[in-house]
């Protein structure tokens, strides 16, 4: 079959592999129907995630059919079209059983294109099949699924819930990528007063517009005098950082409240500053974390009964053999105007 294999730092390509194979009773093989790439793929390629070694095949999103399955996969069965998300969880050990599954020792947590061959291919390995995949209902477009799969429970866990969005809030969102768009779409379930976006593209900033930011502001412009302005000075009640960069963070904590709430969500790749001269005092709350999916099934209810309108976010279409493309076109949102690539078969 063909992959998307990583050769080392900027290195990628789409190339013959052996097909994968039932290692684990727990395992299925998906045949690769829908995938995407991620920003976390990028700094894959950007060398900010040394574990991945070179010839692993990268992706951590898909949507697929199972084609084999092993002996110990119960909830699964040959031909089932399903969400692989991007967390992979034994289910036994302590942070499985505390629902923390990206944090799994047994195994699993963010394995898929890091530590195992992931899914940009035209079959993938599921390991823990059963608690790492999730039946799709026929309504749900595989489109629409694979942002399940990771960018959505991201900024929902990671952003929203970890920063404690509350009605009446100000909420700003720190870079209008795929992952800052969801934040957006999903701080809006919980009615703040106000969402301010923050990006140094202005496409970016109108797509954040029809995501839900009622308010944008350019990265360049002054973000900390609009934020102060339409809080009485006092700053946001919850920031969300959705880039990883030193830059992006440091913006995060002049612009939250005292008493306020820092997530960051963005993967980073370079030590950051944390000003604790500045913040010590101001009894800020600083959240990290991987996401954990404990909310996909909630976030896949909410797409069936049409509360999550994710229509807007894939604004480029490629087939599974043009993934070159969409690489080269998701890498330069600039040039492109791409938001989130899609591949399917």
């Amino acid at each position: 079959m063909k992959a998307l294999v990583y050769g080392g730092p900027g290195q990628r390509s789409w190339t013959e592999v052996p097909d994968p194979r039932i290692e684990d009773p727990k395992d299925v093989v998906i045949r690769v129907d829908t995938v995407t790439v991620c920003g976390t793929d990028l700094h894959i390629l950007g060398g900010d995630v040394p574990e991945v070694t070179t010839g692993r095949i990268l992706g951590h999103e898909a949507v697929g059919t199972v084609v084999e399955a092993g002996a110990g996969v119960s909830a699964l069965a040959v031909g089932d079209r399903v969400l692989a998300s991007c967390i992979s969880a034994c289910g036994v050990c302590r942070f499985c059983r505390e629902g923390s599954y990206g944090q799994c020792v047994g195994g699993g947590g963010w394995i898929l294109g890091h530590t195992v061959d992931g899914v940009q291919a035209e079959f993938a390995r599921i390991p823990f099949a059963d608690l790492s995949t999730y039946k799709l209902p026929s309504s749900v477009t595989n489109e629409a699924a694979v942002l399940l799969a990771d960018i959505l429970p991201t900024s929902y866990e990671v952003g929203v819930l970890n920063g404690r969005v509350s009605p009446g809030d100000t909420v700003v969102v720190v870079g209008s990528g795929p992952i800052g768009l969801a934040a957006i779409l999903g701080a809006r379930l919980f009615s703040p007063a106000h969402v301010i976006a923050v990006d140094k593209a202005e496409s970016r900033l109108q797509a954040a517009k029809v995501f839900g930011a009622d308010v944008t502001v350019l990265a360049d412009a002054d973000p900390l005098a609009v934020v102060r302005s339409l809080t009485g000075g006092l700053g946001a009640d919850v920031v969300m950082e959705a880039v990883g960069t030193p830059e992006t963070f440091e913006l995060c904590t002049t612009l939250v409240r005292p008493g306020g709430r820092v997530a960051n969500i963005g993967v980073h790749g370079k030590p950051a500053t944390l000003h604790l001269e500045d913040l010590w005092i101001r009894n800020v709350t600083i959240t990290t974390g991987l996401v954990d999916t404990y909310s996909t099934p909630k976030l896949l209810g909410m797409l069936v009964a049409g509360q999550l309108d994710t229509g807007h976010m894939v604004t480029h279409r490629f087939a599974l053999d043009e993934i070159m493309q969409a690489y080269d076109a998701f890498s330069r949102p600039a040039q492109s105007g791409a938001l989130k690539v899609v591949l399917s078969r």
